[in-house]
């Protein structure tokens, strides 16, 4: 039987680090704040000055886990993009991403499911390889999200908490009879939510994608109804998690792992207390990097691996909830 096996990790962070109490000099805000509402303390942000976009993020994760893999990019049969910060409306980033790696007649497909793309981009990966049409796949997460954000005290809930980085994750088909690799994965999408976190900008429902009514109207950056993502984070992910736990027949004490989406500690904290996880098997680090959303997962899963917290045959829960809505998981069995 083919199994998705994660071979290898990579993650890039720019090298502009941004304090809360840098924030505070912009907006009406401050260290207390920010770390009170969302834990975040710092995040990486793209140098004002810097000509990068999102797939040079990417490129940079990309040539670490290839290296680690120890893969040409020629030897791809597939690259999965998953992102909401796009190079440029049109074409995606997975194109340009494909270019610069040398990776010459590579598919390259992008999938804007935003906070759930590393969650959703593991789902494709592993239906590839299950029905045999590749043997080994890029995954990437990458979002550079500074340039949008209106740092202005009216947006502060915003402006605080995204940030800039990508992570990749080198994915195999391995021919084996064990229970490991991907072993299965729920994902939900509920649109009468959508507006609880959208931007309009750089496509639009009606009329001109930039006029005088758009930018009066702000529609240009992103906006957030925190209070409402918070309410159905705390609601959907310990039910997400239970579906899962269920469908792999297992229970939260056979995870050695938990890695959460990194939207706001304090979701994640609430979700933890609600299912009972204790502390050491969830792992967070938006305290430093704050919410890259698609890049979230796979940087902390770099993390992890970089720290030897993981080892062979670790079951891993992978789990988020973000715009659309979306939201679901993953479990990931070492091997």
């Amino acid at each position: 039987m083919k199994r998705s096996i994660i071979k290898s990790t990579g993650r890039h962070l720019p090298d502009r680090y941004v304090l809360n109490d840098e924030l505070s000099e912009l907006m009406e805000t401050s260290n207390e704040w920010i770390v009170q509402r969302t834990g975040i303390e710092a995040r990486h942000w793209v140098g004002e000055d810097e000509d990068v976009g999102t797939s040079d993020l990417a490129y940079e994760a990309s040539i670490i886990a290839l290296e680690r893999a120890g893969w040409k990019p020629e030897e791809l049969d597939l690259i999965v993009f998953a992102t909401m910060t796009p190079d440029v409306n049109v074409p995606g980033s997975g194109a340009f991403l494909q270019n610069r790696l040398g990776a010459k007649k590579v598919p390259a497909l992008d999938i804007r499911q935003q906070c759930t793309g590393f969650l959703h981009g593991l789902e494709i990966c592993d239906a590839y390889i299950r029905s045999e049409k590749a043997k080994k796949i890029l995954l990437v997460g990458a979002e550079f999200q500074s340039r949008y954000l209106e740092l202005v005290t009216e947006n502060r809930d915003t402006a605080v908490i995204f940030a800039d980085g990508a992570g990749a994750v080198c994915i195999e088909a391995v021919e084996t009879n064990e229970d490991v690799g991907v072993i299965t994965s729920i994902l939900h999408a509920d649109g009468k939510h959508a507006d609880a976190l959208r931007a309009g900008l750089p496509a639009r429902k009606s009329g001109k994608a930039i006029s005088p009514t758009v930018i009066k109207n702000k529609e240009h950056f992103p906006y957030m109804d925190g209070k409402t993502v918070f309410k159905l984070a705390v609601t959907l992910l310990p039910k997400v998690t239970e579906e899962l736990l269920l469908k792999a027949n297992m229970k939260v004490e056979d995870l050695n792992m938990v890695i959460p989406h990194q939207a706001n500690l304090r979701i994640n904290e609430a979700f933890r207390q609600r299912l009972n996880i204790p502390e050491e098997k969830i792992y967070n680090n938006i305290q430093q990097y704050g919410n890259t959303t698609a890049a979230t997962i796979p940087i902390a899963l770099d993390e992890l691996m970089e720290k030897n917290m993981l080892k062979p045959n670790d079951t891993i829960m992978f789990i988020g909830l973000g715009a659309g809505l979306t939201w679901g998981g993953v479990i990931y069995k070492l091997i």
